[in-house]
């Protein structure tokens, strides 16, 4: 280890003796929201947000680039009930905090970073290390601990190692948490095939199941696939099969496939829409469905003029015949946009959607919310 240590810091010298140009940038996002969702205990909720963000960049002469990034999410909620209650939150902890070294064809990255792939939109088999929802304009999703190794082959081909550690807590569609202390690591291999792209994706974790059976422990696999192709209109499929080394009744293999089509229509300044069907299986063996689920969704959105765009978002869960409806306006000035946003969901959501975060359960029933976003 110290001679490994040795060598990396050797190297590091001597790329910084060799640094030709260097940039250093301060950005941030400022949000504010105001939520009101009458069917709510708490049918006032309001927050304040933070992302200030700091780069620095090294520019070689031999081509390559050594950067890093470091970001901080400062955030406060307020909810109320004005007749008789009220619930405070808020918290400040390290968003993006990594390291990269990177050439024409090759990137390495260390540290607290966003991690992502695969093709689906809404309904994402592949969400395995981020929760963003589609509904959050911001975005916001944390980041994982861990470093990550990509490749970038002549012909279009790449490759992608990774290896986590200490990220203890649920991410993406987990169920259980992971392990304390464990190591995780997986794969992925993209490819141009027949006209479009094709991969397949591989990772493995030890999973701390003791909400099943207090002091189960069991290693989980999951191996994913995605490909897209561009015709008149894109279609791609997404899908993956999670394995647990442990019976865990019908939580032992769960298996997701989406299936989707994303076209713009030529109405005014363009309809884009997009439309995904996801079914998911759970059960004792592989592939077998003793619990299933199916969800199809659709967004679709629309510019009005050079500042303002409007769009929609339609989750339906087949099994209840639930409607999950967002509506979304915003307009986009220099620095600042407003957006509108509507909702009406069913008031006992059952069912948490890949992709929707429910930690407040604010979308519940009807409802409205306003928020501003300053970026400087």
């Amino acid at each position: 280890m110290k001679r490994f240590l040795l060598i990396l810091i050797t190297f590091f010298s001597l790329q910084l003796a060799m640094a030709v140009e260097d940039d250093l940038l301060f950005k941030a996002q400022l949000s504010a929201f105001a939520n009101y969702t009458p069917s709510n205990d708490l049918d006032l909720y309001s927050g304040i947000r933070a992302l200030p963000q700091l780069n620095y960049e090294l520019n070689f002469d031999n081509l390559s680039l050594l950067d890093f990034e470091a970001s901080l999410n400062a955030y406060g909620n307020a909810g109320f009930h004005l007749a008789d209650s009220s619930d405070f939150d808020g918290k400040i902890k390290p968003y993006r905090l990594w390291g990269r070294y990177s050439t024409e064809q090759f990137e390495c990255r260390l540290g607290l970073q966003k991690l992502d792939f695969g093709q689906a939109m809404m309904l994402r088999p592949l969400m395995w290390f981020d929760s963003v929802d589609p509904r959050d304009p911001l975005g916001i999703t944390d980041g994982v601990y861990g470093g990550l190794l990509r490749y970038y082959f002549l012909d279009n081909t790449n490759m992608w190692l990774w290896g986590l550690y200490g990220n203890d807590a649920k991410k993406g569609l987990e169920i259980y948490d992971t392990y304390d202390d464990s190591f995780e690591y997986g794969g992925r291999v993209q490819s141009p095939v027949l006209g479009g792209e094709m991969a397949l994706t591989y990772h493995h974790r030890t999973v701390d199941a003791g909400l099943y059976a207090a002091g189960l422990k069991s290693n989980e696999n999951r191996v994913g696939f995605d490909a897209r192709w561009d015709f008149l209109f894109s279609a791609y499929v997404e899908g993956a099969w999670v394995n647990s080394s442990e019976n865990m009744s019908t939580l032992t293999n769960q298996s997701y496939l989406t299936l989707g089509v994303d076209y713009t229509f030529g109405l005014g300044g363009g309809l884009y829409t997009v439309v995904e069907h996801m079914m998911v299986g759970m059960g004792q063996e592989a592939f077998t469905f003793d619990q299933s689920v199916n969800l199809t969704a659709m967004q679709m959105t629309y510019p009005i003029g050079m500042f303002d765009n409007v769009g929609a978002i339609v989750y339906y869960d087949w099994a209840n015949n639930d409607v999950y409806n967002f509506i979304n306006w915003f307009r986009q000035y220099d620095v600042m946009t407003f957006y509108l946003m509507a909702y009406w969901n069913p008031e006992n959501t059952l069912l948490v959607m890949p992709g929707m975060d429910t930690s407040q359960n604010m979308m519940s029933g009807k409802g409205a919310q306003a928020m501003v976003v300053f970026n400087f």
